[in-house]
């Protein structure tokens, strides 16, 4: 495992547990190029994820959190492929995140707890179209606004990503 999935993997931990009373340790299903795959148990049901960290930040000198994308299955919820942005910062008040593919842009509601920030897709069918893009394209740039009203860009490489959810799938039975 590389130095910065080692140091993510609590992180991530943090972010599913945070929604959970009770959590277990994440294991490491496996690595594909550029996103990795989860597992845990929290309240007695499985979690599985995929997760990756941008290949580029913008701007660079901004000061931030770790900072990563993931895709989570819950199977205790029915929820499958559950899109979470965590940009490394508490989000401006009622801004709205994008991701984009391409020209096609998806948008996120955003929401600070604890300190940190995260986003996440409002609408299930627009949510499971990106998910679809991703798996097909090569690059997703994540676009959001701090608090201080700095604008953040966040490229992902998708490389690996349809093996990693393959994997999450399998893992939690959906």
């Amino acid at each position: 495992m590389t130095g910065y999935k080692r140091f993510l993997l609590p992180l991530a931990f943090a972010s599913l547990a945070g929604t959970c009373a009770s959590a277990d340790s994440p294991s490491l299903i496996g690595s594909y190029k550029d996103w990795s795959a989860f597992q845990t148990t929290t309240n007695g049901t499985r979690v599985c994820y995929a997760m990756a960290k941008p290949k580029s930040m913008e701007p660079k000198k901004a000061a931030r959190d770790p900072v990563y994308f993931l895709i989570s299955d819950w199977p205790g919820r029915r929820a499958k492929a559950e899109l979470e942005v965590v940009p490394g910062y508490q989000y401006k008040d009622g801004s709205t995140v994008t991701a984009e593919i391409g020209k096609d842009k998806t948008p996120f509601f955003t929401k600070n707890d604890g300190g940190a920030g995260s986003a996440w897709v409002d609408d299930a069918a627009a949510e499971q179209k990106l998910v679809g893009a991703m798996e097909h394209g090569a690059k997703l740039v994540v676009t959001g606004i701090s608090q201080r009203g700095t604008t953040t860009h966040d490229t992902y490489s998708l490389g690996g990503l349809s093996e990693a959810l393959e994997k999450v799938h399998a893992a939690c039975g959906m």
